[in-house]
């Protein structure tokens, strides 16, 4: 399996960024390369919304208030709510064929939310797969510390042959991301409680981003075996095609 690994750089446009899931999806599905995981940093705050966001009536009161506070608003390829994230953070788009290499989508939630939950684990965090009262994009199978905080967010999207899965680890930076947030839902009129954001930091304050990231990659090579693998003028030029419909 392909493994894609960085952003696209400093200054980067970050609704191209989001399009690359997009474009790996795309390829898939026409049958124009076989499965591939993304891994990188985000090289800028950003809010990426659901597409189900942009429709309620407070939307564009969020997005002011998004870019207030200095965050970039996009729209992101799974499904799902808005979700908050800094160069703190660690994102992995994963895209394969349908039925894929976990038949079914919740076999699919269920095994990669395990798999996050281990890495986790490995640090002493107390990881459990389930919803926190009040989380950001609430869904069954976000990976949450203690049962009390949101740490690892996860989101899907599947089109005909194939399959995107997401994931947003929260690595740090959750004291700039609640009031956002918190702001965000309220213009959106959707529940959320900030006491719900939490961090891999604050959970295991003796881990580096670069010692989590490097295992979490560990943990999708054992399972899948990873190829690195740079991002192709190919792909990169499908997502420059599909890059309005992630740009607000």
């Amino acid at each position: 399996m392909e493994l894609f690994r960085g952003a696209l750089g400093i200054g980067a446009d970050q609704a191209l960024e989001v399009a690359v899931a997009h474009a790996m999806l795309r390829r898939v599905s026409r049958g124009e390369s076989g499965p591939a995981v993304r891994v990188y940093r985000p090289d800028a705050r950003v809010v990426a919304f659901g597409r189900r966001d942009t429709l309620l009536p407070g939307f564009p009161d969020a997005v002011r208030a998004v870019r207030d506070a200095g965050f970039t608003p996009v729209v992101r390829a799974p499904g799902g709510r808005a979700v908050a994230y800094t160069e703190r953070s660690l994102v992995v788009d994963h895209v394969g064929t349908d039925p894929g290499h976990l038949a079914g989508m919740d076999e699919r939630f269920v095994g990669y939310a395990e798999l996050w939950a281990g890495v986790l684990r490995n640090h002493g965090v107390g990881a459990q797969v389930g919803a926190v009262p009040g989380e950001y994009c609430p869904g069954a199978h976000s990976v949450n510390a203690r049962g009390r905080v949101k740490l690892v967010g996860t989101a899907q999207r599947m089109v005909r042959g194939a399959w995107l899965f997401s994931a947003v680890a929260i690595f740090d930076d959750a004291e700039v991301l609640r009031p956002l947030l918190t702001e965000v839902y309220r213009h959106l009129d959707l529940p959320f409680d900030d006491d719900s954001v939490g961090s891999v930091a604050a959970e295991s304050p003796g881990v580096s981003l670069n010692d989590f990231e490097a295992e979490v990659v560990a943990a999708y090579d054992e399972r899948f075996g990873l190829v690195p693998t740079r991002l192709a003028d190919d792909l990169l030029a499908k997502a420059g095609e599909l890059v309005d419909d992630h740009r607000i």
